[in-house]
């Protein structure tokens, strides 16, 4: 089976620039298209995968903001969840909005967007008014702080659950132009962002509005509060999920539109139309875009969010985790309470060493204001970010994510987590020349990297070590480090921190591309080796005869599934199998698609293996006999053959190296 290379990109068949008018009336003029993919999607699954799903400028952002804001945040009592938790008999919000409103059968929840009177004769409302009206809205000051604590995108919950769009909405009468605040507030809130040289993101959650959210109001009668409460039936709820995205895509042009869980409960045939219109429509805007997904869609196109938390070591696909300021609530609440700085910084840290970006919810009162207790978090990740962020933005994931004490990550709501000082994370340098070592704490006067310790990886090419200085783009020189079996030792400067920080980088730089992982003579440390296209990794099939073929599997840990790279000194390695101890070998044979074999050491050229970085911890395998690569074949089937191929540009012919 041949190579195959990607499909025809817009970039060699479009050319076009568009500016948006309100729902998508769009000019074209002849440009320089800046985006990859194809040229147009149709509504089908093989045509919307061939969507790149991670731009590069996704990549590089790292950390971005959004915010739970709406009519939920009037009462600002238990949490985002209190429009459908108060009709519910019994529990802590019923009891509350019974006390402080009244019965929900007399006082729905549509009084807190078109405004009424409590019990004690307040009027309420959500209704926030801008500060140039006398009000303490300013989207322009949320904008500058959101840009001051590093982020590099941000947006609005432009519809939760509870059915209210913020936004002009022509399908959804209950929208914040004819309620409530008479605002266009996802305009306001785009035009700000923008205004301050962000990416700008939309989120919607509203797949859960009609599959359950509200199933303990009453029916209504009245067919607008039919369509607040989620109660039209299946046909005309699908349609309005679809029709609201298509609102926000083009009156919006979001640069990355995030959905919340429930998209499985959506009709198919409209989850397929809103991810072909709106990659359509990024090719007319002539700019790359961002889907995001908890269910219901695939990462072949758009990218996976974990909520809360994120997977515990590196993971491919690039990937995302939405977490919020307070473990209690994602909307304010009186009370609200929320995670240290340290914390959602090395979470930060942390799930971008894993090959991740953060998107961090923060909770505004109803009224505009942000809590000062929120902006004091945002000023301290800014900070950090203002002085070291050249190990965060921009950069990739390594071989492998970091080491130390201090469990992080390992799924969905595993929650942000301080690290200690010997907690050490790793990123690198897009040309795969410098690698930054962020230890979550100041360790003393000698800093012990164990990962890179001599049995594991050769750094006979370092040329320098820096620790990054207390000033962006300054830096404070190390002695000559020392490698030992126990790991890289670097002395700092003194015992004591020389400045304050929450974390602290060392940046090594390399003569060349950073030494792979997994060193000379005889390495404890096993990789697994994964084919980018199919998922499968390198297989040995374990006590097998010299000369057999190699293979792709489903990982499952075995041993057969293991491989050392062994460095040769010479530019080239040896790909030794666990299970029986034999080499990767080309077998002399040179042509396109005859079959990667193994054998037991023999010193040949046909062993020896160029690892060739393409970036994201993606690497060409190439053999020096041939010059031919491992190739998947295209086959995402376990147990294909693994062949090899003339180096080329499909992803059949890229590899991820990552501890097994």
């Amino acid at each position: 089976m041949t190579s195959t290379p990607h499909p025809i990109s817009r970039r060699s068949l479009l050319a076009a620039t568009g500016a948006a008018t309100a729902f998508g009336l769009l000019r074209f003029a002849p440009a320089a298209a800046a985006t990859d993919g194809p040229a147009s999607y149709t509504a089908d699954w093989s045509s919307v995968d061939q969507h790149p799903p991670a731009p590069a400028w996704f990549k590089d952002a790292k950390f971005g903001i959004y915010y739970h804001w709406g009519a939920f945040s009037v009462p600002a009592y238990g949490n985002e969840w209190y429009p459908r938790n108060m009709y519910i008999g019994g529990s802590n919000e019923n009891k509350h909005h019974i006390a402080t409103y009244g019965d929900p059968s007399a006082w729905p929840y549509h009084n807190f967007i078109d405004g009424a009177r409590d019990r004690a004769g307040n009027y309420v409302q959500f209704a926030p008014k801008p500060v140039a009206q006398g009000g303490s809205w300013d989207p322009d000051a949320w904008a500058r702080l959101f840009r001051s604590a590093g982020a590099r995108f941000a947006g609005p919950v432009a519809e939760h659950h509870d059915g209210f769009s913020m936004w002009n909405s022509r399908a959804n009468p209950w929208n914040s132009v004819r309620h409530g605040p008479r605002l266009d507030l996802v305009a306001l809130h785009a035009r700000a962002i923008r205004g301050q040289g962000l990416k700008f993101m939309a989120s919607l959650h509203h797949a859960y509005h009609f599959n359950g959210f509200y199933d303990h109001v009453p029916s209504q009668s009245d067919p607008t509060l039919r369509i607040l409460y989620g109660q039209q039936g299946s046909a005309a709820e699908n349609k309005l999920w679809y029709d609201k995205l298509v609102e926000v895509i083009d009156g919006y042009q979001p640069d990355l539109l995030w959905q919340d869980f429930d998209l499985n409960l959506v009709q198919e045939s409209y989850r397929l139309q809103f991810l072909a219109h709106y990659y359509n429509q990024a090719v007319a805007w002539n700019k790359d875009v961002v889907a995001t997904y908890k269910d219901g869609l695939d990462n072949k196109g758009e990218v996976y969010d974990f909520e809360r938390g994120g997977p515990a070591g590196l993971l491919t696909p690039y990937w995302l985790t939405d977490d919020s300021i307070s473990s209690s609530s994602w909307c304010y609440t009186v009370g609200i309470g929320y995670y240290t700085t340290q914390a959602l910084l090395h979470s930060l840290i942390d799930r971008v060493s894993k090959g991740g970006t953060m998107l961090l919810n923060i909770a505004p009162m109803a009224d505009g204001t942000i809590p000062s207790g929120q902006q004091s978090i945002l000023l301290g990740m800014g900070d950090w970010l203002g002085r070291f962020g050249e190990a965060v933005y921009g950069t990739r994931s390594w071989s492998s994510h970091g080491e130390g004490p201090t469990k992080m990550g390992g799924g969905s709501f595993s929650g942000p987590v301080a690290g200690k000082p010997q907690d050490v994370r790793f990123t690198r340098s897009q040309d795969n020349k410098v690698l930054y070592a962020t230890a979550l704490g100041w360790q003393g006067a000698t800093m012990t990297v164990s990962t890179l310790n001599s049995h594991q990886i050769n750094l006979s090419s370092l040329t320098g070590a820096q620790l990054l200085n207390n000033a962006a783009g300054t830096y404070l020189d190390l002695p000559a480090p020392t490698q030992d079996a126990s790991g890289l030792h670097l002395a700092m400067p003194s015992a004591n921190p020389p400045f304050n920080a929450l974390a602290y980088t060392v940046r090594l730089t390399f003569s060349g591309q950073i030494p792979v992982l997994g060193a000379p003579g005889g390495s404890t440390t096993w990789v697994k080796i994964a084919n980018v296209t199919s998922g499968l990794v390198l297989d040995s099939g374990g006590d097998v005869a010299s000369g057999s073929d190699l293979k792709q599997w489903n990982y499952d840990g075995s041993a057969n599934l293991q491989w050392q790279l062994i460095d040769l000194g010479n530019g080239y390695h040896r790909i030794m199998n666990r299970a029986n101890g034999m080499a990767v070998d080309s077998w002399g044979n040179s042509a396109n698609g005859a079959p990667a074999r193994q054998a037991a050491w023999n010193g040949g050229t046909n062993q020896q293996w160029s690892l060739n970085s393409l970036g994201d911890n993606r690497y060409q395998i190439t053999n020096r006999g041939t010059g031919t690569a491992l190739d998947g074949s295209g086959s995402t089937t376990a147990g294909s053959p693994t062949v090899m191929w003339t180096p080329n540009a499909s992803s059949n012919n890229a590899w991820t190296v990552t501890g097994a």
